[in-house]
């Protein structure tokens, strides 16, 4: 009972709740596009496309610098619940939050939590898998440039020098495949 009252008589409590609520949104639909450009990108690294994966590259980062503005927003807003709630700003979860809010709100706010979670969850696997798959292709190309450069053909170094563009091998051994993961 003192719960509910003291919930009423804290109208600030609602106003943070709001912007809580408002900034989980903003972290879903953020990764909602991250996880598009980087799903399209994995397409675009299967088919070979380097046009495209490179194009993509560019929305990515762009995409990563709005995110890093709304972790900016996220710090400020933890230290915020952080003080009302009596804990440090690492201490703050959705859970602790909910005891500020209504039954109906708590529940939406840990259903965004949850969704957010298993979001930034698929879109860590899928980047895993198109950096994989970016290293074997790499390592193809490397390959490739290897057995070219056997025949003497050297290519330029960063400065424009003439020089060979072949790395040494261990042991002389050519990898076709870098099982390493």
């Amino acid at each position: 009972m003192s719960m509910l009252l003291e919930r009423q008589s804290l109208p600030q409590d609602q106003a943070l709740i709001a912007e809580v609520l408002v900034h989980l949104d903003a972290q879903i639909g953020s990764a909602r596009s991250l996880l598009e450009v980087v799903l399209e990108q994995g397409a675009a690294i299967r088919e070979r496309d380097v046009h495209t994966v490179v194009r993509l590259a560019g929305i990515l980062r762009g995409e990563m610098g709005r995110r890093g503005l709304l972790e900016e927003e996220r710090s400020r807003l933890l230290e915020r619940c952080g003080e009302r709630l009596g804990v440090s700003p690492q201490e703050v979860t959705v859970r602790r939050l909910t005891s500020l809010m209504e039954e109906e709100v708590a529940e939406r706010a840990a259903g965004r939590s949850a969704e957010l979670r298993g979001l930034l969850h698929e879109l860590q696997r899928e980047h895993s898998c198109n950096r994989a798959l970016m290293q074997i292709e790499l390592g193809f190309l490397d390959h490739l440039m290897g057995v070219l450069a056997m025949d003497g053909v050297n290519g330029y170094d960063p400065q424009g020098s003439s020089t060979s563009i072949t790395r040494p091998r261990p042991h002389g051994a050519l990898h076709v495949l870098d099982l390493h993961a």
